[in-house]
């Protein structure tokens, strides 16, 4: 079985051939790890996800500089669907599930890839274990379920696919502080038990630091600290670059503009 070797190597991202979101990015995932992107809304991190999944297109973003390689294959040239099928599940901000189809159906499409039944079936079985409330909702349609059961659902759907790295965006985004503690504890489970590579990018520090085992903070496109969960967790980092009023602290999505000469 080959390790699961992700990585983003000095990327631009460019939106509309004018915004220059990202700039000469990189980052590394490994076997098994945790590894979060941290910074506050507009630093990047949406963006380096999606450059790594393949969604930037729809959205008129491009990797204009840099590569993105994925166990020794380079992927940012590849379609999405392509790279789904290497390994790769993104899920995206705002808990998006079907909302027309049950909580059982919506896991099912997360195996869309996959012709096993059995295995299907017992990893079912093991969302509902990861997930215990999600079990009695099986034949609610998904579009009645509150916030905390959709990002539930949409978790354990990309669990269902059997990703070599599943990249979260946000996942804790408008939630109450004890589904967070618990979506993050069974997240980390998820990781340990499975073998599951985990890239999250988040701006609630302490969950995110919570499963990881390195991490990356972003400003206006750019890496600008790295290094193990307890480093980005010293007061002085969290004080620079995390907080409030912190260096890193920029709510503006427009990081440059490109020279169109």
């Amino acid at each position: 079985m080959i390790a699961t070797d992700l990585r983003v190597e000095g990327i631009e991202v460019v939106y509309s051939d004018v915004v220059l979101a990202l700039s000469g990015v990189s980052l590394k995932v490994g076997e098994s790890q945790g590894v979060v992107l941290l910074g506050s809304n507009g630093a990047g991190k949406s963006t380096t996800l999606k450059a790594i999944s393949g969604a930037l297109e729809p959205e008129d973003g491009e990797v204009t500089e840099g590569s993105i390689v994925l166990n020794g294959r380079r992927i940012d040239r590849l379609t999405p669907e392509k790279i789904a099928k290497m390994g790769i599940c993104h899920v995206l901000q705002g808990h998006p599930v079907f909302p027309q189809l049950t909580v059982e159906e919506n896991l099912f499409m997360g195996a869309y890839l996959r012709n096993d039944k059995e295995g299907v079936a017992k990893d079912i079985e093991k969302v509902y274990n990861y997930f215990p409330a999600l079990r009695p909702l099986r034949a609610r349609r998904s579009g009645y379920l509150s916030g905390g059961e959709q990002q539930m659902l949409v978790v354990g759907r990309a669990v269902m696919a059997r990703p070599k790295v599943m990249l979260l965006d946000e996942p804790s985004l408008g939630l109450a502080p004890m589904i967070i503690e618990s979506l993050f504890s069974t997240l980390k489970r998820i990781n340990k038990e499975e073998g599951m590579s985990l890239l999250i990018a988040e701006q609630n520090v302490s969950a995110a630091l919570s499963v990881a085992d390195y991490g990356y903070v972003l400003q206006n496109g750019k890496v600008v600290v790295e290094g193990t969960a307890k480093k980005l967790a010293e007061p002085s980092v969290r004080e620079s670059y995390l907080s409030a009023g912190g260096k890193g602290s920029t709510q503006s999505y427009y990081t440059g503009m490109r020279d169109r000469s």
